[in-house]
């Protein structure tokens, strides 16, 4: 006794020395850490980890000891504190350690640590005192006491020895120079604020960091600048290093093997396997210390059954009493408590298995899109064009194969968790039941093949969902980017019907997805019911009752999922990780380029930021002395595709040297081909190309047609050479006559522009691409066809200012491809191309001498004598009206953007309040109105029967376990007291009737069973309702859209509602809502079933409940903020993918690989930035949830066993008790964040509702069929009578007070200049604009009166862009299968495309890829005039519809129009006035008005004519 009393005063001693060290270095402390501030200064001591664990280890000892000095106390007569005082006392020492270690570390004062090791030193020295006194004593292993003071013995010498270390490698004390550490580099930069690899392990744990973020979340919304950048270690280019190390190290162990799939997976495992084993030893953990559970309650309530009467110990030494662990375990208050340290550290093992798991996998993810594109750089244009590798196959390895590598690598801790999950719960419940526990197994097994048929259904029926839904969306994009076509041509109908008719099908597989799911949820209650009633035993006391139901509630996910794993897991290594890897390891083996080239020269060298690290970019190349060419090919042939036919054959060229060379010739004679032959864009059969060497260190520069994504005009359109020069910049503005577009723009030249240019016309983009290669100051430039796109007067003065100027001057190289004849005079050198040969090269003089029949048709196509344009074109600046109406567009683009961010429920209807700022203040609530327009969409029928199936399952769940309960308790009371029975004296045993019991829990298992199926049915059919009707409702509303609304809207917004929010619709909210709904049921029911079994738990309720709504309320805000960032930069990652794959010729051509790698890596790292953080804030939730969990669980189990003790309480229904409160622990998570994805997923409704308020077209007609002559109209006589017509109600008129008569077969040429509203006039016809005055009459009927349908169908037009569908070349000719063979052979031979046709392999039925990327642009403007011929109507129109046709073809089709439709009122949209020089009346706009109307030989004739200026500058 003695020696108990000085050890108390001496741990009082040296815990009131302890707290006054402490506090006083913490207040020095603390004022040191409020000089920094921030992060910076944080720095982990050597052995920090090891520290942290052995600290809790030691709290949980001292838990232990002070337990077990109560229990010990509790058997004796009297009291004796020194029993868990000493405990106590150094359980609140240990905690003040810990957090004084944490304030030094964080301050980098490790000076003050002395304290610590003079603390260490007097517990090591105490407690060994102590356990040489039980030694001397004779307590030994059995005594639990004696374990206790051993442990904490050796994790005081541990922690001694960890303090000792810090001084040997910090040397802060005892040594003359102490060693100065700097924090990790990522903690110095202050934009790192990702901190999960930096804070303590405390920290680590409970994810404690992310409260601030969490908090400030709340506050004002998540962007970009809010979650900063990533930790070095988990920057894509950092994995991207260690990926590629592991590749060359595959690459040498396997030099004489092909490299595969399986190399690549080695590879894959070699970088990122450790972290996965980490994953996979917390899983493990977590999943044994799960076994606690019902370990614990079977012991509780086998203890509450006696009364919680431990054996009293036998042995007394010093005057107290000594407990064995089994008896200090044999106390249901002991179990308690190590039941919540049990659930507390289970969560965290889990949680952190998740997370490193998703951070390895994000970690992959973002080195192999790195590694893809690296090898995207070195692709051959052939691979792309030929089909080998499309942009979309591109996408959908960065978009899908990717995650789905990600989240195979997520899942993999799995494979190896759940079989030891299995077998040790196997065996656990053997030992609880016995042979009872084989039935189940038995009952498992057979069950198990069904399991596992469905799982292979759902993964049948999943499949082909994707693939018709990848055909939907396909038919969906073709048809928005035609609709302007399918309009006036009046084809809604017919791609109305073919999506539709996919979608069908589409609903019939997610119809099976939705069967199988309900049918998998409904083996998976089988398979509990029928397990459990078969295990029911003679010997059924409520501690093997509950503590069974416990252990199959464990087992039933790993036993559900075990199928589904094996079978994924089976497939991913043999064949679904293979198609995974094969598509990546296929892309990786691609050929690189054909032909490298190496013709750079910058003032500068390019950036090689981790270029070390990538393979050759191109092989050396031959340069020759020579310097009188630039380029020579010697016997050239070249091929897309190395088994294909040349493209190219005989090619024998030179390019001068500072020349202005230009390559002629007819649509698809290998023009644009030749210029990537030369790039080394195309396959080489034979052949060589020389660079002479003074362009060897010389940049290329190409210029396409199609207009790449840019961030503002002045920076990325222009690709940046490190100075940027502005007189040069404004140079090339001038001479690209940009300077009007930039000023009507919304922002200037810093205007953000949309992907492919999307709202910017046809010709801006096409000046802007070539005012990017005018901008680089290179030796060669490069030019496909700039001016196809442009009017006359835009082409000539960019001929003049920019090419001749600026270019030809400088005395640069240039190769200009064009089908403008009229400026060969202008050209040093000519090259003429036919049918993939070179026809002639040389001089014009040559040609004029030596190919005088190809000179005389040069001639005449050009309609000009031979000399040279002598000229200055002066330009007029664009209208007023273009100007408007170019801002109108951005504005209104600008605006949809925003709505179509916006996700949030809308306080009012005023358009004033559907902005950002609004949404903003309305974060933190739920989208009711969008939930009740899903819920309202599913019908009066199944809404009801949704709700009550719910709420009857679950009642029924409650009523089988409570039934059990009540069962279990009579059994035990029958047992009890045998002698209320009428026995006879012990001669037999009286048995419980069993039969009442077992009848009634049949019936509820049953009644359950059926229930759960017609609930899954119910919640699958729900939302296949919803979806089928708003996808319906959506289709027809979008496609009955009027233009404007197309106009003004990006076409990627209206995608995304087919694509994701359909998506998000189809198939995840079904899962969510039934998901929501059960947790939450069950965590309610669960609730319910606790405060009825104690309703003291009612009183510790409350502050939980509290705290469960803030941290839900919280959270809810910050994941959404989270999930919208990390889809929103997702976005720009794929497009800058799919951006870099069309423009991978420019790029090259540009010698800008490095700025784009750089763009990508930013773009990587800000994804998958995003995504740790909400991974992280997933955890947050999570481990908070569950530790409120563990507290109900205590609470639950404390009460109950307070209340079985002095309340009588049956253990049956304490069993109950603490079987609902694990169940609490295990939903209570899950429910707030399937809240938050609910919430987030109806946003998809909420956008897709937007757009059902689109108004539609009026396609109703004053005039009904019977009205309407069925040739009508025949004659094509037209009549426009004071016409005006606008874009909008809201905006300036586009066509002022016209006035015309168009006779019956009339030819009628309409030119003007850009903005003069020539276009505009063509779709009046079709009422596409606004006709707010006046009217147009055609044959004697005025078409206002006529439904939309009737009046486009009976005009034919053609646009100048080209339109074609992927199908089949009849198809794309006539879709509504009207005509014969005979007449679709007469158009295309009318559209000069019948030998091309005919060549094909299947003639009509050849097959068109998607937008007709297997023709050229001239074949596929051909084609459009082909389908145009066929439909035979009396009115014809030509939107400038031979803007991209050779003249020699548009001659012939211009003479084939005036001979084969004499008989046809034919409308020309000049783009070269002098096609137009034949017609009967010629139209001059100009502002929206008529200028000029009248023959055209009067007006050649009047000196002052605005069409004469306009013919005489074509020429």
């Amino acid at each position: 006794m003695l020696f108990c009393i000085q050890e108390l005063c001496m741990s009082l001693l040296l815990v009131r020395k302890l707290f006054i060290i402490f506090f006083s270095c913490l207040g020095w402390g603390s004022q040191s850490s409020k000089v920094h501030i921030h992060h910076s200064t944080w720095l982990h001591f050597p052995g920090h980890n090891l520290r942290w664990i052995l600290t809790f280890i030691l709290l949980f000892v001292l838990v232990c000891e002070i337990a077990e000095g109560i229990v010990s106390d509790g058997v004796s007569d009297s009291r004796h504190l020194h029993l868990y005082m000493p405990a106590g006392m150094a359980f609140l020492a240990a905690i003040t350690s810990v957090v004084y270690y944490h304030n030094i570390e964080t301050s980098n004062f490790p000076k003050l640590l002395i304290a610590l090791l003079f603390y260490w030193t007097l517990a090591f020295i105490t407690k060994t005192i102590k356990f040489v006194k039980f030694c001397d004593n004779g307590v030994g292993f059995s005594q639990l006491r004696f374990c206790l003071t051993g442990l904490l013995v050796v994790l005081y010498g541990m922690l001694l020895a960890v303090e000792i270390n810090v001084i040997r490698v910090r040397r802060y004390v005892f040594f003359k120079t102490p060693k100065e550490v700097k924090p990790p580099e990522d903690l110095q930069d202050l934009g790192v604020r990702f901190l999960q690899p930096f804070v303590n392990l405390l920290s680590k744990g409970t994810y404690w960091w992310m409260n601030t973020f969490i908090k400030t979340a709340h506050k004002k919304p998540i962007d970009l600048k809010t979650i900063g950048k990533l930790p070095i270690a988990m920057r894509a280019v950092t994995n991207y290093i260690r990926l590629n190390e592991a590749f060359e190290a595959q690459k040498n162990k396997r030099s004489s093997s092909p490299q595969g799939s399986r190399s690549i997976w080695r590879a894959l495992c070699c970088a990122f396997g450790r972290p996965l084993l980490l994953s996979s030893t917390f899983r493990i953990l977590a999943d044994l210390l799960g076994f606690a559970g019902p370990l614990c309650i079977s012991g509780i309530v086998h203890n509450v059954g006696k009364g919680n009467n431990t054996i009293r110990p036998q042995i007394k030494i010093l005057g107290v009493f000594f407990i064995s662990s089994q008896e200090f375990l044999s106390n249901a208050y002991v179990l308690a408590v190590l039941l919540f340290f049990a659930l507390l550290l289970q969560r965290t093992f889990l949680q952190a298995s998740y997370y490193v798991a998703i951070e390895t996998g994000i970690n992959l993810r973002g080195a192999i899109q790195t590694k893809i594109y690296n090898k995207i750089m070195q692709l051959s244009t052939s691979n792309m064009s030929m089909g080998e590798m499309t942009a979309g196959q591109i996408c959908n390895l960065v978009a899908i194969d990717t995650n789905q590598l990600m989240w195979f690598f997520f899942l993999c801790p799995n494979l190896w968790a759940m079989p030891v999950q299995i077998i040790v719960g196997v065996l656990l419940l053997y030992y609880l039941l016995g042979i009872s526990a084989l039935i189940g197994a038995a009952v498992i097994i057979v069950l198990a093949p069904v399991q596992y048929f469905v799982a292979t259904k759902l993964s049948q029926a999943q499949r082909s969902t994707l693939e018709y839904s990848n055909e939907r969306l396909k038919k969906t994009n073709e048809m928005l980017r035609g609709i302007k076509l399918l309009k006036l041509y009046a084809w809604e109908h017919i791609f109305h019907s073919s999506v539709e008719e996919t979608r069908q099908k589409e609903m019939t597989s997610l119809k099976s997805f939705a069967l199988y799911t309900s049918i998998s949820i409904f083996v998976h209650f089988i398979l509990y019911d029928k397990t459990l009633m078969m295990m029911i035993s003679a010997d059924f006391s409520p501690s093997v009752a509950f503590a069974s139901i416990s252990l199959f509630h464990i087992l039933v996910s790993p036993l559900f999922l075990l199928s589904s794993v094996v079978r994924s897991t089976v497939k991913a290594l043999v064949r679904d990780i293979l198609l995974v890897l094969l598509p990546i390891t296929a892309y990786f083996c691609l050929s690189d380029l054909a032909q490298p080239l190496k013709v750079v020269n910058r003032k500068r060298p390019a950036r090689e930021d981790w270029n070390n690290y990538s393979s050759h970019m191109r092989r050396p190349i031959s340069i020759t002395e020579a310097d009188d060419f630039c380029v020579k090919i010697a016997n050239g042939f070249f091929t897309w595709t190395p088994e294909g036919p040349p493209a190219l054959s005989n090619i024998d060229i030179r390019i001068p040297q500072g020349q202005l060379t230009m390559i002629v010739g007819q649509v698809g004679c290998g023009k644009s081909s030749l210029l990537l032959a030369i790039l080394g864009e195309m396959q080489k059969i034979s052949g060589n190309i020389f660079w002479s060497s003074c362009t060897s260190d010389s940049e290329t520069g190409e210029d396409v047609r199609y207009g790449r994504k840019c961030a503002s005009l002045a920076v990325s359109v222009w690709i940046l050479r490190y100075l940027f020069c502005f007189r040069r910049y404004k140079a090339v503005i001038d001479a690209c006559s940009l300077q009007p577009d930039i000023d009507i723009l919304p922002h200037g030249d810093q205007t953000q522009i949309g992907e492919r240019g999307i709202n910017l016309s046809g010709g801006q983009r096409q000046r802007i691409s070539v005012a990017r290669a005018l901008y680089q100051q290179t030796n060669v430039v490069f030019l496909d066809d700039p001016f196809s796109a442009l009017d006359i007067h835009l082409s000539d003065h960019l001929m003049q200012e920019g090419i001749l100027k600026m270019l030809r001057e400088d005395k640069r190289t240039i190769v200009l491809v064009t089908h403008k004849l009229q400026y060969l005079p202008h050209a040093d050198w000519i090259i003429a191309m036919k049918d993939g040969n070179i026809q002639r090269e040389g001089t014009l003089k040559d040609i004029q001498k030596s190919e005088t029949e190809l000179f005389e048709h040069w001639k005449t196509l050009m309609n000009r004598q031979d000399q040279e344009l002598e000229k200055e074109t002066i330009i007029e600046r664009k209208t007023v009206l273009e100007r408007t109406n170019l801002r109108r567009t951005m504005y209104s683009r600008e605006a949809l953007l925003k709505d179509d961010e916006e996700d949030e429920e809308e306080v009012t209807e005023s358009d004033d309040e559907d902005n950002l700022s609004s949404v903003l203040h309305q974060r933190a609530k739920m989208p009711w109105r969008a939930c009740g327009k899903y819920l309202s969409a599913a019908g009066i029928l199944l809404l009801p029967l949704l709700v009550l199936s719910q709420l009857l399952k679950h009642t029924v769940m409650v009523a089988i376990d409570y039934w059990l309960a009540c069962w279990t308790s009579a059994a035990i009371s029958e047992k009890a007291e045998p002698e209320l029975k009428n026995c006879s004296h012990c001669s037999r045993v009286c048995d419980f009737n069993h039969s009442p019991y077992s009848k009634v829990f049949s019936i509820l298992c049953c009644l359950g069973i059926v229930l759960c199926l017609v609930t899954s049915i119910a919640v699958e059919w729900t939302g296949l309702k919803v979806t089928k009707k708003l996808h319906s409702s959506l289709l027809n509303k979008i496609i009955l859209a009027p233009m404007r609304f197309f106009e003004t809207t990006p076409l990627g917004s209206i995608l995304n509602r087919f694509s994701a929010d359909c998506n998000t619709i189809d198939q995840h909210i079904p899962a969510t809502l039934e998901c929501l709904s059960r947790s939450t049921l069950l965590c309610v029911s669960a609730l319910a079933v606790i405060s009825y079994v104690t309703p003291m738990f009612l009183i510790a309720l409350v502050p939980l409940a509290i705290m469960c709504y803030f941290i839900q309320k919280y959270f809810r805000v910050a994941s959404r903020d989270l999930q919208q960032l990390d889809d929103s930069t997702q976005l720009p990652l794929l497009s800058h993918f799919s951006e870099t794959v069309e423009g991978l010729t420019t790029i090259r051509a540009f010698r800008y690989e490095a700025k784009f790698r750089q763009k990508l890596l930013e773009y990587t790292d800000s994804n998958n930035i995003a995504s740790l953080f909400l991974t992280a804030a997933n955890r947050w939730l999570e481990v908070r949830m569950e530790y409120i969990g563990a507290c109900v669980v205590l609470i639950a189990a404390v009460t109950s066993i307070t209340s079985c003790l002095y309340s009588k309480l049956p253990s049956g229904l304490v069993g109950l008790g603490l079987t609902y409160a694990l169940m609490v622990s295990n939903y209570l998570n899950w429910m707030v964040r399937n809240l938050a994805d609910m919430e987030i997923q109806l946003g998809a409704v909420k956008r897709i509702n937007g757009l059902l308020k689109t108004e539609a077209e009026n396609y109703e007609g004053l005039l009904s069929s019977s009205q309407i002559p069925q040739n009508w109209p025949d004659r094509g006589e037209i009549q426009i009578q004071n016409l005006s017509v606008r874009y909008d109600s809201n905006l300036k008129p586009v066509l002022k007070h016209v006035n015309a008569h168009i006779s019956p077969g009339q030819k009628i040429g309409i030119c003007g200049r850009t903005g003069s509203g020539k276009s505009s006039f063509s779709l009046a016809f079709f009422r596409m604009v606004d006709t707010f005055e006046g009217r147009i009459i055609i044959d004697g009927i005025d078409i206002a009166k006529l439904p939309l349908q009737t009046l486009r169908s009976r005009l034919s037009i053609i646009l100048q862009d080209p339109i074609l569908f992927s199908g089949t070349i009849r198809f794309n000719l006539d879709p509504e299968k009207k005509c014969t063979d005979s007449m679709l052979w007469e158009a295309l031979e009318i559209a000069q495309l019948k030998h091309v046709v005919k060549a094909l392999p299947g003639g009509l039925d050849a097959i068109v890829t998607e937008g007709g990327e297997n023709f050229s642009q001239g074949q596929r403007q051909l084609f459009c005039l082909a389908r145009a011929f066929v439909r035979k109507t009396s009115i014809f129109i030509m939107d400038e519809a031979t803007a991209s046709i050779d003249m020699a073809t548009e001659n012939i089709l211009q003479k084939v129009v005036m001979t084969a439709f004499a008989d046809r009122t034919v409308v020309t949209i000049a783009h070269r006035v002098h096609t137009i020089l034949n017609a009967d009346l010629v139209i001059v706009m100009k502002r929206g008005v008529i200028l000029e109307y009248d023959k055209p030989e009067v007006l050649l004739e009047q000196e002052d004519s605005v069409f004469a200026s306009f013919v005489q500058a074509d020429k």
